[in-house]
């Protein structure tokens, strides 16, 4: 009986747990201003500033720090900001700074919370100006679409859930799955919705959207033939992306070419 009883207790436990889980999601869901899509969201667009310049130094310090070439530099910012004064970027409470890193290997380019953008040399040496603003553009997307934020909340919410499924009836595992493909996709959903942004923004911005294609390219032969397949990653593949920039410029533009 005893063992009866504790094993009503720990389903009580778990459910409880899951309930607040979703209570508490529900309670964090609010519509991004900017993008107009309904996000959960458990911090404030300040604090997103904090964690992006607290986190500014380490990020750079993984890449070799900064780039030491100020012409480079100033070529980046240049572009960021062309890109934020002719967008909505402009309206919002986030402090855009853009980073050229040092690290001449790896291809990539990311943003923080808050504002705080990246691009590596490696990257950065194989762009044009245009090319230049989709690769920002897209990261700007990131910081306005609040995807960091967002991943961090959901991140939180499968945490929790899995706790409750483990504790009421040795399914956490199975729970955790679930969340984790649920991440992922969730994850390619920001990639697109950040090339969908950062078309838009090239096109205030004079700049031609149809090299952000060039960028999608680059990014295809950096990866080589190994490339982690799609439904593995965060991030959609090239090609995929590639006919979403083609709708996007489609949208936005209202011709072809």
């Amino acid at each position: 009986m005893r063992s009866r009883g504790s094993w009503k207790i720990r389903i009580f436990i778990g459910l409880a747990i899951v309930a607040f889980a979703f209570i508490q999601r529900c309670n964090n869901k609010e519509e991004n201003p900017y993008t107009g899509r309904v996000q959960t969201i458990n911090m404030t667009a300040e604090q997103e500033i904090a964690i992006g310049l607290q986190s500014r130094p380490e990020m750079a310090q993984q890449h070799g720090g900064l780039y030491p070439d100020e012409r480079m530099q100033a070529l980046v910012d240049a572009v960021g900001n062309r890109l934020v004064n002719n967008s909505i970027a402009r309206e919002t409470p986030y402090k855009y700074e853009f980073h050229l890193l040092a690290d001449d290997r790896t291809i990539n380019a990311f943003a923080l919370p808050g504002g705080q953008c990246f691009i590596t040399y490696a990257l950065f040496s194989q762009l044009n100006e245009d090319q230049l603003a989709g690769v920002l553009g897209h990261e700007i997307g990131h910081v306005i679409g609040r995807h960091s934020a967002e991943r961090i909340a959901e991140s939180s919410f499968w945490q929790t859930l899995t706790m409750g499924a483990s504790v009421g009836g040795d399914m956490g595992g199975l729970v955790q799955g679930i969340g984790q493909n649920k991440l992922l996709t969730n994850g390619r959903g920001d990639e697109l919705e950040s090339d969908d942004l950062g078309v838009l923004f090239m096109i205030q911005s004079g700049y031609d959207p149809y090299q952000m294609i060039e960028v999608m390219k680059i990014l295809k032969a950096a990866a080589g033939p190994n490339r982690v397949p799609e439904f593995q990653s965060t991030h959609p593949d090239p090609e995929n992306r590639i006919e979403r920039i083609k709708e996007s410029i489609e949208k936005y533009q209202g011709s072809t070419r």
